[in-house]
């Protein structure tokens, strides 16, 4: 079953209590520990990992250091909430630098191509910030290797988990001010309120007067996080708390991650979340629409519809509707805006009740023919012959297509075919 993370950020969320969650959902730290050595620093990184409490809850605290504790550091940038490391030094580096760091590791591909689109979303925001351009960024609170160790071990942890989604919580961040490289700021920082713009995040202020949102948590959620609403109707797999380092009043200055899985009440139906684009077409021609239908189903959507509309001044049109997994929609909304003449398009996401679905192979007298079983539990509802085996056995024998496909059907119903239970990942 497809599984998803969800981040309960009641706490706020830093890139090292992000890093303690999943390793307490049970990512090895040597998967971790490897991808820091794929950095191939001078200055090699040492993940330390300790089983702490804050608040009575139990969780995983992260540190980083490097020769073995030989350095000691104290940020020049002051979380309030504490969630910084304490034993690398704090060296910022440029926005370039890094994504040459990056770009030359060993890390793999996944991991590269997010952790350089993290960093590029604190580029931008931080340029903005400073009226410079992104080469010209010199990153100080996240450009220490406290923050690149969290930003690349955190990419590699979900990279491991292989997830369907990210979800997450409302975000919940403190009041009072923020000392920095640049100064004093108000709560949220600058650079966390930039980077969480856009992302439909609810943001909530508390009267605490600590830093919860780090840049780096706020980094890490606009690159995964898909949505961010409450629980609903989900069955919980496994919990994991990352831990910050100081202790809050009234509350535990932690982050809950769950392993969750989708589901309807009462459902006898399997279930999963898809999300729906669409968006209104009148000035494209048929060549047009069928190449982008071509280009959406091959890039991994699940079914793309043209529905007839009426548009503005009354001209007719039709409204594009592609159905497609939920990972899939910032790469599906790239296409659509590229290769047709839509400024726009609507995005949504939806609970899917399906049947549980089998192929088997049957044997007709035409030859093999695929057929896909629709199953709810153990009682087979539909059966449909695969079109691509019929057409091919109806041109080979010259007969009608539906003479294949009346075969197939005869011959699942004349074999000794026995219902295998699914079994779940």
């Amino acid at each position: 079953m497809p599984q998803n993370l969800y981040l309960d950020c009641f706490s706020g969320i830093s890139g090292d209590m992000l890093l303690g969650a999943l390793i307490d959902l049970g990512v090895p730290t040597e998967i971790i520990q490897k991808s820091l050595d794929a950095l191939r620093l001078n200055e090699p990184l040492h993940l330390h990992t300790s089983r702490q409490t804050r608040g009575l809850v139990s969780g995983i605290k992260v540190d980083v250091h490097f020769h073995e504790h030989t350095h000691s550091h104290n940020h020049s940038h002051t979380h309030n909430g504490d969630h910084q490391h304490h034993s690398v030094a704090h060296h910022g580096r440029s926005y370039t630098s890094i994504c040459q760091l990056i770009d030359q590791s060993t890390l793999d591909p996944w991991i590269k191509k997010h952790a350089a689109s993290i960093f590029h979303r604190i580029g931008i925001v931080e340029a903005h910030i400073h009226n410079k351009t992104i080469e010209e960024i010199h990153f100080h609170e996240v450009g220490g290797l406290d923050s690149i160790a969290d930003i690349v071990g955190c990419c590699s942890a979900l990279h491991h988990l292989k997830l369907d989604r990210i979800l997450s919580s409302p975000l919940i961040e403190g009041t009072g001010s923020i000392h920095c490289a640049h100064g004093t700021f108000p709560l949220p920082a600058p650079a966390t309120l930039a980077l969480l713009s856009g992302t439909g995040a609810p943001l909530k202020q508390i009267d605490l007067p600590y830093e919860l949102i780090t840049p780096t948590g706020a980094a890490l959620l606009a690159e995964f996080a898909q949505s961010f609403a409450l629980l609903d109707h989900v069955t919980i797999d496994k919990i994991g708390w990352g831990l910050g380092t100081r202790e809050l009043p009234n509350r535990p200055n932690a982050l809950r991650a769950l392993l969750v899985q989708a589901t309807l009440p009462n459902s006898s139906f399997e279930s999963d979340t898809v999300c729906v684009l669409e968006t209104n077409i009148d000035d494209s021609t048929a060549e047009i629409l069928g190449y982008l239908s071509e280009l959406l189903l091959e890039k991994g959507a699940y079914d793309v519809a043209y529905l007839p509309a009426t548009m503005k001044k009354s001209r007719p049109g039709w409204q594009l509707q592609v159905i497609a997994p939920t990972t899939l929609r910032d790469a599906l909304t790239e296409i659509i805006l590229c290769h047709s003449s839509a400024f726009g398009l609507r995005i949504s996401e939806t609970v899917r009740l399906k049947l549980s679905r089998e192929t088997v192979q049957v044997s007709t007298p035409y030859g093999n023919v695929s057929l896909k079983l629709g199953k709810r539990l153990s009682e087979i509802l539909k059966m449909a012959p695969e079109y691509e085996d019929c057409k091919r056995l109806a041109h080979e024998h010259q007969v009608p297509l539906q003479t294949i496909y009346n075969a197939a059907l005869q011959a699942f119903q004349d074999s000794d075919f026995k219902f295998k239970p699914q079994r779940k990942n």
